[in-house]
């Protein structure tokens, strides 16, 4: 059966079946696995991947379709067997433009300045080798981990090797330096996603979370990007609001949606927020509990302030399929929640892409997540499964 899908999807890879047809690539794909007795629909991938992420049309190409299947395989194969199959190679990375960052939010280690890993700046040597490693299978490209991306003085360069590799871009900021010329150059780089941080539409409140940072320059950052596009005659990027709810900003949800209207972003999504040490509470986690990730614990344990999360901590993890993260000086971690990169697979200083995402340590760690994910520290507060986004 695994063959009579592998001969599939070689056609694909031929052109035997059209690229714009993904409708039935999709059907045709799920037709397949169903034979192992899979119940499972493409379309409803974690994330919705295959709508936002992999067929954003003006980055398709066969090649990555096909590694895309291939992977959606090996993971819904993976849990029919309780055994890690990994056959194709990631679509999405995010990589860390750097570690730095102008603000001190309180829920990230970067603004705590709590790193136990080496800081720095990614560089460009390095940043155009891991793009020609894996341009071919890559569609999407977020830059950021940790830190303000804008800081490094080459992130925009960055972000115009990529497209020029065809490979579809994001990044996120706190929009403090998105000033008239690096508005006009992010539009010139071709950056086909911007994700601004709100999280307030006030200084008091953007200011209780935001530490150190000004309202007034994310509205004027805001302003300037929508500028340089319409002065540009741009379509790109993609200007979103990303309001992250916490329990001092949850009564400006409605406020915010309709300045973002107002302002003419082209979306404002609502988030739901990390915190760490959540089990006993916390001051930032809001009281409408639609906005968050957590909920009171009905464990039966006497004490009402206990916490915990939302969603069932399951022994399978698309993200482990899916793509990476890459450090600034080239580790390669299993996913965000990783803040510190303790769970290094591998350098890409020294080893090649394919290399380490086909190594024993990669395999030990999903072999790990297949029998026990609730034993592996960076998962204790992981989102998986779990609505993030308002819809």
């Amino acid at each position: 059966m695994i063959l009579k899908f592998n001969e599939y999807l070689e056609k694909i890879n031929e052109g035997l079946i059209k690229s714009y047809d993904i409708d039935f690539v999709i059907d045709k794909a799920s037709q397949n696995l169903s034979l192992l007795n899979v119940n499972f629909d493409l379309k409803k991938l974690p994330n919705n991947s295959i709508k936002l992420t992999l067929f954003s049309f003006n980055k398709i190409y066969i090649d990555k379709v096909f590694n895309f299947l291939k992977l959606a395989f090996g993971f819904y194969y993976s849990r029919l067997i309780n055994k890690p199959v990994q056959i194709g190679l990631p679509f999405f990375i995010s990589i860390e433009p750097t570690t730095s960052c102008n603000l001190r939010c309180p829920q990230c280690p970067s603004g705590l300045r709590e790193f136990t890993r080496p800081t720095g700046m990614l560089q460009n040597q390095l940043f155009e080798k891991i793009i020609l490693q894996t341009k071919k299978h890559l569609h999407s490209l977020t830059f950021y981990f940790q830190g303000e991306p804008y800081l490094n003085p080459d992130f925009l360069k960055m972000v115009s090797f990529a497209n020029d590799n065809n490979i579809f871009t994001i990044t996120s900021t706190n929009a403090h330096y998105l000033t008239e010329e690096n508005a006009k150059q992010t539009v010139l780089s071709k950056l086909d996603k911007l994700i601004i941080s709100v999280d307030g539409i006030t200084q008091e409140v953007y200011e209780k979370y935001r530490i150190g940072g000004q309202y007034s320059k994310v509205i004027e950052g805001t302003k300037e990007i929508l500028r340089q596009k319409r002065l540009l005659n741009s379509s790109t990027p993609h200007v979103v609001w990303q309001f992250v709810v916490f329990k001092t900003n949850e009564h400006q949800i409605e406020a915010v949606k309709k300045l973002g209207k107002e302002l003419g972003v082209d979306e404002v999504k609502i988030k739901t927020a990390q915190i760490y040490d959540f089990e006993n509470g916390h001051d930032l986690i809001p009281e409408n509990e639609e906005y968050s990730r957590y909920k009171k614990s009905d464990s039966g344990n006497t004490d009402s302030n206990r916490y915990e999360l939302k969603n069932k901590l399951l022994n399978q993890c698309w993200r482990m399929w899916q793509g990476c993260v890459i450090t600034w000086d080239g580790k390669v971690v299993p996913c965000c929640f990783d803040k510190d990169a303790t769970h290094r697979l591998g350098n890409l200083q020294t080893q090649s892409f394919r290399e380490i995402w086909q190594s024993e340590a990669y395999r030990d760690f999903r072999n790990q997540l297949t029998n026990g994910r609730k034993n592996i520290d960076i998962c204790s507060n992981c989102s998986e499964g779990l609505k993030v986004w308002e819809q």
